[in-house]
């Protein structure tokens, strides 16, 4: 555990030290005292803070995961536009995670924080730091018979860097819309889309309440609030709910997936990438019974093989690839790859592995003393 404040550092570690699987083994006051930390002492997470003296977290985060390979860094930034950019940056440097900080101290205590970060921090001690030989899968299915008129992206843990590497390789290409529920808070989402826009150059934004989704473009859920799909005479619309949490999440990814499957009579594509839990599994199953196709992140390029692994493991899928491979079937699937593209890329048959064991054992952390 890595932050400035001695406080917070002493409130986190009793928060986290309530559950009998997570010991906090350092703490660190800056970023020179956390690389310290792992360069003597066996860790799987560090929750790192972003804004400290002597070393800050961003310059620290390279340096971390140099001196520990494998190590799972979870940034831990104030819920504001400045905290967003560099949560975002930190996750293209490497981080696994993030964290919002509540803006004040009583806010650690919360349940829905506490619950958030130790569901980070114990997925992502027992996930696997090497790529396993193998993943079971439920059996893959033929591709919808219907053209699809829509493509909506699922992910969580890993998703922005996921979604950083996939979106920019459909860019240019889409003759359909594109949703994104990407687990995150209010101000997060829409610094997500300014990146995800920048990166790929296709237009992309935080949805609005009533717009009409484009085709090429991409729009993301608003952090705080449900988005999901209706259709009407002149084309599919959004629209933001403030209907309550679902699978602990808002926005999650199941009413997406659900409304859009009957919007679109499942004339659609569903990708889920990286992410922990199972949000997305009922939402594609509506899509699969409609008409629709799915695919899935395999779990060697997945941060934690949650979300992709569920929808994999309940059959509903028609292919799990490696990340570099989706968008190529994605655009395939909507037909536009070029057909030398589709000759060269591998046909997805990382699904018929044997199970993965994953990996356990008692959490190590860093904090800061």
């Amino acid at each position: 555990m890595c932050d400035d404040s001695v406080v917070i550092r002493a409130a986190l570690a009793r928060l986290l030290e309530a559950n009998p699987g997570v010991r906090v083994v350092a703490r660190a006051a800056n970023g020179q005292q956390a690389i310290e930390a792992v360069r003597r002492t066996p860790i799987d997470v560090v929750l790192l803070d972003v804004e400290m003296p002597v070393m800050d977290g961003l310059s620290a985060l390279p340096l971390l995961l140099e001196a520990a390979p494998g190590l799972r860094v979870i940034m831990a930034s104030t819920a504001t536009t400045r905290g967003a950019e560099a949560t975002l940056r930190a996750l293209q440097l490497g981080a696994a995670d993030y964290i919002p900080k509540p803006s004040a101290l009583v806010g650690l205590g919360g349940e829905a924080f506490r619950r958030e970060l130790l569901a980070k921090v114990t997925g992502l001690a027992h996930a696997p730091r090497q790529p396993t030989a193998a993943q079971t899968v439920g059996g893959l299915r033929p591709a919808g018979l219907e053209r699809p008129e829509l493509l909506a992206i699922g992910c969580s843990t890993g998703g922005p860097q996921a979604l950083f590497a996939l979106i920019p390789e459909l860019a240019g290409a889409l003759p359909v819309p594109v949703v994104v529920t990407q687990h995150m808070p209010p101000t997060f989402t829409a610094t997500l889309a300014a990146h995800i826009g920048r990166l790929s150059g296709v237009t992309c934004a935080e949805a609005a309440d009533g717009e009409r989704l484009l085709a090429g473009q991409v729009y993301v859920a608003p952090g705080g609030r449900h988005l999901t799909i209706e259709a009407f005479p002149d084309g599919l619309r959004a629209r933001l709910l403030d209907t309550p949490p679902v699978n602990y999440c808002r926005p999650a990814v199941d009413p997406m997936l659900k409304s859009a499957a009957t919007a679109t009579c499942g004339r659609m594509l569903v990708a889920i990438l990286t992410g922990m839990g199972q949000d997305g599994l009922i939402g594609t199953r509506d899509v699969i019974e409609a008409g629709g196709t799915a695919l899935a992140q395999d779990e060697a390029t997945s941060v934690v093989w949650g979300m992709p692994g569920a929808v994999a493991q309940a059959g509903l899928c028609h292919a799990v690839l490696p990340l570099p491979q989706i968008a190529p079937r994605l655009l395939e699937l909507l037909g536009v790859t070029p057909p030398s593209a589709i000759a060269t890329a591998p046909s997805g048959a990382a699904a018929d592995r044997p199970a993965s064991s994953g990996r356990s054992g008692a959490l190590s952390s860093v904090d800061t003393q």
